[in-house]
């Protein structure tokens, strides 16, 4: 697909495998279930729920020249996703994410994304050379990166002319992850999305709700903020002013991803120019339908 993107998703493309299991588990248990492959990472989950909200975005990523690098791109291209701006290695494989849920809840996973840090800034090449932007006309739109960055180029996007005059979108990707996003944290048009441990590890803080999460980012230096907490309320934060939204009671079949589909969301909401209060309420909605299992990746 060669269309015009309203917006670059950069991050981690990858294939997603995730076994899911309808009963309790802890460690070192053994159970029946269900086991996925599909494409995911967290730039592709936020741009294949852009693509449902009509959006068209584009990703800034790396494949692997393998089997499974040209699989991943194919199924994306018939999702209508823009891949012609990924970079293609052949020395590096393609990355992929594993995991385990039981009941709707994350019991373990890992992420393999080692080909997105070593491709490092190689992937940001068409926002340099004329395709989607340069020194001298750099790229004015959306943008949603992900923490599956290294902390260098995300502190180099932080302070990179090619970004100067992008609307940033971020996210850590796992709280594990959050610290990467220290150099975003005061960056004048970035808006951070993070969930309450997250928010607590940029912080210092241990934020007992999301509306707390909100206050402690916005007063650490963060210019605008959303933060969820699972099925607790979502905020959003700015200038010292914090918005909160409960979602609806749902029974969660699915987590991998919610976080995502709640980001996406909301960036297609306020692409829309959606008041704030509507714009927190649809991510709110959507990510409650998306652990539902009734839309999604």
């Amino acid at each position: 697909m060669n269309a015009t993107p309203d917006i670059l998703c950069i991050g981690s493309v990858l294939w997603d495998v995730i076994g899911r299991c309808a009963q309790p588990m802890v460690a070192g248990n053994d159970r029946p279930g269900r086991i996925t492959r599909l494409p995911g990472g967290v730039a592709l989950n936020i741009a294949t729920t852009l693509r449902q909200f009509d959006l068209t975005p584009a990703l800034i990523s790396v494949v692997g020249r393998d089997a499974e690098g040209n699989a991943l791109l194919a199924a994306c291209g018939q999702q209508g996703l823009v891949m012609q701006y990924v970079l293609i290695d052949p020395d590096l494989p393609t990355d992929q994410y594993m995991a385990i849920e039981a009941r709707g809840e994350l019991i373990a996973a890992i992420a393999d994304a080692h080909s997105l840090e070593a491709a490092d800034a190689r992937i940001l090449q068409p926002l340099e050379d004329g395709r989607l932007g340069s020194a001298a006309r750099p790229w004015a739109g959306l943008i949603a990166i992900d923490g599956n960055l290294t902390q260098r180029l995300l502190a180099d996007i932080a302070a990179n002319p090619l970004f100067a005059a992008a609307d940033l979108r971020i996210a850590p990707a796992s709280p594990g992850k959050a610290e990467r996003l220290r150099p975003m944290m005061g960056h004048r048009r970035a808006t951070l999305y993070v969930n309450c441990e997250e928010a607590g590890l940029l912080t210092g803080t241990v934020p007992e709700s999301a509306e707390a999460g909100a206050h402690a980012m916005l007063a650490t230096g963060a210019r605008r903020v959303l933060v969820t907490d699972g099925a607790g309320p979502a905020a959003f934060g700015l200038d010292g002013q914090v918005l909160v939204c409960a979602p609806p009671m749902v029974e969660a079949r699915r987590i991998t991803g919610a976080g995502d589909t709640f980001m996406a969301a909301h960036i297609a909401a306020e692409a829309k120019a959606v008041p704030p209060e509507d714009a927190l309420h649809q991510a709110v909605k959507a990510a409650a339908e998306y652990v539902t299992g009734s839309i999604g990746l």
